[in-house]
C-alpha cells in the first residue's frame, strides 16, 4: 500500500496494491500493522455504508466531542467527489478543504482524521460509499456545516444538489464554534 500524505496534515490517500488477472482483482483494503506503521492509529469500531444516485450530496458532516469519529473512506461501487474541512481551531489549515476523487475504479482510500468535517458528492448513479468510523455514532454529537458556505470556497462542479433537510440547514461556517 502506497500511503500519501497531502497538504492538510492528518489528511492521508491511501493506494492499495491491486492484483489484476483474467478472473478479476484483488487487494488489501486494510491492514493495521501497514496503517499502524503510516500513522494511522485508529481503532476502527463501526463500518458504514450508503447506496446514492448521481448528484446526491452528503454533508459536511462530523460529530463533536467525545464522540468525534476518525473515518478511513473507499467507494464500492460509482464515484464520489469526496471532501474534507479542517475545524481544527488550532491548526495552520483550519477552515481549509481538501478534494480528491474516490471510485471503485480507482479504488483509493481516504483517512480523515478526528477534526474534520466531511461530505461527498455522488458522481455516478448507484455509487455504494463505504466508511470505518473510529467511534460510534452517537445523535446529540451530530453537527454539520452548510456545503455551500461562500466562507470555505468549494467547488462541488454543482449548484443543485440532491440534499437531505439537515444539509440545506446547517450552520454557516463562520457562525461555527469549533470544539476541536
Amino acid at each position: 500500500m502506497k500511503f500519501i500524505n497531502v497538504e492538510i496534515e492528518g489528511l492521508i490517500i491511501i493506494e492499495p496494491n491491486v492484483f489484476e488477472d483474467e478472473r478479476g482483482y484483488f487487494y488489501e483494503s486494510y491492514n493495521k500493522d501497514d496503517f499502524f506503521k503510516n500513522g494511522i492509529k485508529d481503532l476502527f469500531v463501526q463500518d458504514n455504508q450508503s447506496l446514492s444516485q448521481r448528484n446526491v450530496l452528503r454533508g459536511l458532516h462530523f460529530q463533536k466531542p467525545p464522540f468525534s469519529q476518525a473515518k478511513l473512506i473507499r467507494v464500492v461501487q460509482g464515484s464520489v467527489l469526496d471532501i474534507a474541512v479542517d475545524l481544527r481551531k488550532d491548526s495552520k489549515t483550519y477552515g481549509q478543504h481538501y478534494a480528491t476523487e474516490l471510485s471503485a475504479l480507482n479504488k483509493r482510500m481516504f483517512y480523515i482524521p478526528k477534526g474534520f468535517a466531511h461530505g461527498f458528492l455522488t458522481l455516478e448513479d448507484n455509487t455504494i460509499f463505504s466508511y470505518k468510523c473510529s467511534d460510534f455514532y452517537n445523535k446529540e454529537s451530530e453537527d454539520a456545516i452548510l456545503w455551500n458556505d461562500k466562507d470555505l470556497n468549494i467547488n462541488w462542479g454543482i449548484d443543485k444538489p440532491v440534499l437531505s433537510k439537515k444539509d440545506k440547514e446547517a450552520c454557516a461556517f463562520n457562525q461555527y464554534v469549533t470544539p476541536f
